[in-house]
């Protein structure tokens, strides 16, 4: 093993440069948040609100299901190679909703996209921690996550405009080609993990057991109590989310609000959500992760029926910009817990596992938000799915301790 040196500072050009990457990576997202609900209205006349998110549902279960597989990839094969696999797979997308004439192709370009964000998001956020100290951990996830959501806002916003100017389609979906050829150009020069990770691994203090792949998706699923509640956690937070995505396009519509206004306010809630993990996950370094994931998760939930309350663009974006603050308390601060908890040998295939659920939730919260304003309203599905994150937290609350590892003097 070449010499390494575990540490953000030591590995600052690789980790600037994984930062860089994520946000290409988010940009992808966001290029569709503003207006593809809308695409599926007005091009291709989709009246229920479940056909209409069904491409939520198609985007949300592909990346559940790869991230379950990237992570015990990346653990085999390492994080660059499947890194690369995963913009390769990207570039079918913006083709696809180019071209597409009927809201099937709409569909399947988004389980394409569930692919890419699943193979790319996951290996950043591993690298990232692969190349961090244990104490640093919430740093590095912080950094990532705020990278890869300020792209989503940052996207939402550009493709709001240029849907404004030009049209919902082709021309906002030729900047996503753009995207994936320089997030490929930008992976090709980012350096492989693995001996930072045989580095970590020889540092740990207790040795690894041998974890079957099973063994691991269970203790992050129930067994373990850290690990089972921040899973559950993650899923309720992105039920939350593939509501969001996919009703309040329709909802701020239904308000009066034009094309542009929806696309600011829809890119207010990711970018709140970016730019407060660069403080939420470094803070979880010094006080702990419970207590952000527990608070974060009422937050959410509140400002979601703030959001109902309320009726001007004005509030409408400080609901978001709360919605994105509550996000944030959780989003960086739960990888950084599994971190704590998972043995480096086997860390990226617990946090895979745990990427499954949490990325499922969009897809079920697509499910579940668009039966329910099929059947009730638009309103009512917003409130109802506003629940679950504030009955996670009370779980979280009961079930979990606090997982920072203690600092050695």
């Amino acid at each position: 093993m070449k010499n390494v040196q575990v540490g953000v500072k030591e590995n600052i050009v690789q980790f600037v440069l994984l930062v860089i990457i994520n946000l290409f990576v988010g940009s992808m997202v966001g290029l569709e948040r503003t207006i593809l609900p809308m695409i599926g209205e007005e091009r291709f006349g989709l009246a229920s609100m479940s056909a209409a998110l069904s491409f939520i549902v198609s985007f949300g279960f592909s990346k559940a299901v790869l991230n379950f597989f990237a992570g015990d990839l990346a653990d085999r094969f390492g994080r660059k190679q499947v890194l690369l696999i995963g913009w390769g797979i990207g570039l079918f997308v913006p083709i696809m909703v180019i071209f597409a004439n009927a809201w099937w192709v709409v569909i399947v370009a988004n389980v394409f996209l569930g692919i890419n964000q699943a193979l790319t998001w996951s290996m950043t956020v591993n690298m990232k921690v692969d190349l961090a100290k244990s104490t640093q951990r919430g740093l590095a996830v912080g950094f990532n996550e705020f990278a890869g959501y300020i792209g989503v806002a940052l996207m939402a916003v550009v493709s709001g405009y240029v849907a404004s100017t030009y049209s919902l389609s082709p021309e906002p979906f030729y900047i996503g080609i753009g995207l994936v050829v320089i997030g490929f150009i930008l992976s090709l020069i980012v350096e492989d993990t693995a001996e930072h990770v045989k580095a970590q691994a020889k540092q740990q203090k207790q040795p690894s057991d041998t974890v079957s792949t099973w063994e691991i998706f269970k203790r992050t699923t129930w067994k373990n109590a850290d690990l089972s509640s921040n899973s559950l956690a993650g899923l309720t937070t992105n039920l939350k989310d593939g509501m969001a995505w996919g009703l309040f396009p329709i909802f701020l519509a239904t308000g009066g609000l034009s094309v542009a206004q929806i696309g600011t306010v829809v890119a207010v809630y990711p970018a709140a959500w970016g730019l407060f993990q660069l403080f939420t996950g470094v803070w979880s370094d010094k006080i702990g992760r419970k207590k952000l994931i527990v608070a974060g998760m009422f937050v959410q939930a509140l400002s979601l029926w703030f959001i109902l309350a309320v009726d001007t663009y004005f509030l409408w974006m400080v609901g978001a910009a709360l919605l994105g603050i509550g996000t944030a308390m959780v989003y960086p601060t739960i990888l950084a817990s599994i971190s704590d908890v998972a043995h480096p040998e086997w860390r990226a295939t617990s946090m895979g596992v745990y990427r499954f659920w949490r990325d499922s939730g969009y897809a079920f919260g697509a499910l579940f938000a668009g039966i329910l304003a099929d059947l009730i309203s638009v309103n009512w599905a917003i409130g109802l799915v506003a629940a679950l994150p504030l009955l996670s937290g009370i779980i979280s609350s009961k079930r979990m301790k606090e997982t920072l590892p203690v600092k050695e003097t």
